[in-house]
């Protein structure tokens, strides 16, 4: 195991990210099954933990922006510094649409499109933010996520507050379209992955690149359809169903997103002003880790006591033959013949 190539490609906001996501989808599928009693807002606790993450990160890299002027000097800072603004700015946005919600889900007081409209004003936002990351070379997983789904949103805003009787089935048709297209994505990389497999001119990393990658995808992508249906055929009262059943594919896909996190692009550099990537903050801010980050351990077979005095004895003899070829040849007798 090598400590630094593990940390090498992690990308510590991805994790954080689907991990709160994990946990908090677990969380409400328990509050509407009723096994927890305990209020929304409670039940949002890591979401709320994820908006705490975002602000202090670009709070404090804001801070060490403006103290240190000759930090924005490296490399594509400038960049970097706009992302995260631009993500924070996205994130508030997000932030007043949970809140929304969970005073929704917990007073009733307000309508499903009001509750909506931070969301929707994202998605539109978004398709200005994907093209200025494509430009840039920025991950923009969030923004594009919200930026095909608004029609989405708003069917889903529109089927809460009853102003459409649609069935569960035709409000969720813009997710079916998405998720098409992702089953066509899945099934290129899973056929790229075999041609690189049958091909002998490409190396083996990256034939392991692409089987990772079609395996990664296929399990993301096929749990999220097996619960889009689930819960489409649970709201339509056509099964029967615990809510936390019905997510059970979805934990799939998050621990999936969650192990491709280790294997992800570099993030933002300047999210709570560290201005490198994670692997050498936490070895330059662990000194201790520094004397394994070079280290690899592997595993070798144990042998016991006669097997190693026998490699020993075939040691000794391949000293010794090596030894006597080395040795001048000199003649036993030596035969003086006359002149």
């Amino acid at each position: 195991m090598n400590l630094q190539q593990l940390f090498q490609d992690f990308n510590p906001s991805k994790f954080v990210v689907h991990s709160c996501l994990l946990i908090f989808i677990a969380l409400f599928s328990l509050k509407l099954d009723n096994q927890l009693s305990w209020s929304f807002w409670y039940i949002f606790t890591p979401i709320w933990i994820w908006k705490i993450l975002v602000i202090t990160g670009a709070t404090v890299g804001s801070y060490i922006w403006w103290r240190f002027p000759h930090f924005r000097l490296e490399g594509e800072a400038y960049i970097h510094y706009k992302s995260m603004l631009i993500s924070l700015a996205l994130h508030l946005i997000l932030l007043m649409f949970e809140l929304l919600v969970c005073d929704k889900l917990d007073s009733g007081r307000h309508l499903w499109i009001l509750v909506f409209i931070p969301l929707i004003f994202i998605s539109i936002v978004s398709i200005a933010v994907c093209i200025w990351a494509v430009k840039h070379d920025r991950s923009f997983e969030l923004e594009l996520f919200c930026a095909v789904n608004v029609l989405q949103f708003i069917f889903l805003a529109l089927r809460l507050d009853g102003f459409i009787s649609w069935s569960w089935e035709v409000v969720f048709v813009p997710l079916w379209i998405v998720m098409c297209l992702s089953l066509v994505g899945v099934l290129y990389t899973i056929i790229f992955a075999a041609i690189l497999l049958r091909t002998p001119e490409v190396n083996a990393q990256q034939r392991k690149s692409s089987f990772q990658s079609a395996l990664g995808y296929t399990f993301l992508v096929i749990p999220i359809l097996i619960f889009q249906v689930l819960l489409a055929n649970k709201l339509d009262g056509d099964i029967k169903m615990s809510y936390t059943a019905v997510a059970s594919p979805l934990f799939i896909s998050f621990i999936t997103l969650i192990i491709m996190s280790f294997n992800a692009k570099s993030g933002n550099k300047w999210w709570f002003g560290i201005r490198k990537d994670f692997c050498s903050f936490i070895l330059s801010a662990f000194p201790l880790l520094q004397e394994y980050g070079n280290i690899s351990y592997t595993s070798e077979p144990r042998i016991n006591g006669l097997e190693m005095q026998q490699q020993n004895e075939k040691v000794d003899v391949r000293n010794i033959k090596k030894a006597d070829l080395l040795k001048p040849v000199l003649p036993i007798i030596s035969i003086e013949l006359p002149d």
